[in-house]
C-alpha cells in the first residue's frame, strides 16, 4: 500500500472542521452523536481522508459506548495500532494505514471472534453501501 502524504494545510482546506479535528490533530467527536453509531445499512467503512476500506458492516454491533464499533477491520493492513498513554492511562489508538488519519481506539472487550472492540469516530469514515 502507497503512503498518502499532505501538508497539513492541504487536509484542512480538503477536510470539514470536524473531520480535520478528528483525523489529522486525533479529537474525538462527542458520544453518541456521530452519523453512523446506530447505521445498519450494509457496505463499507472507508476513510475520510483516503477512501481506503477500513471496515465492513457485517463486523459492526452495538456496543453501547457511544461510537461506532466494529470486532475487526477489512483486513490487517487497513489500520495501524500505535500505543497512546495520554489521559493517564494506556490505550491503543488505531489509524488508516495508508494515510495515518485518526480513528479511534481499540478494547480487548468486543465480541467473538476477535474479543476487540474498535470504537471510532464517525467523523473519520464514509460508508459505501454494498450493492444488493
Amino acid at each position: 500500500m502507497e503512503k498518502l502524504e499532505k501538508p497539513l494545510e492541504t487536509w484542512r482546506a480538503e477536510l470539514s472542521d470536524e473531520q480535520f479535528q478528528v483525523c489529522r490533530l486525533g479529537a474525538t467527536e462527542r458520544p453518541f452523536t456521530g452519523q453512523y453509531n446506530d447505521t445498519r445499512t450494509p457496505g463499507i467503512y472507508h476513510c475520510v481522508c483516503c477512501d481506503e476500506p477500513l471496515f465492513d458492516s457485517d463486523a459492526k454491533f452495538s456496543s453501547g459506548c457511544g461510537w461506532p464499533s466494529y470486532f475487526q477491520p477489512v483486513s490487517e493492513r487497513a489500520i495501524a495500532s500505535v500505543d497512546d498513554f495520554s489521559h493517564g492511562m494506556h490505550r491503543i489508538e488505531v489509524k488508516c494505514s495508508r494515510c495515518d488519519a485518526h480513528l479511534g481506539h481499540v478494547f480487548p472487550d468486543g465480541p467473538a471472534p476477535t474479543g476487540l472492540r474498535y470504537c471510532i469516530n464517525s467523523a473519520s469514515l464514509t460508508h459505501k453501501p454494498r450493492d444488493v
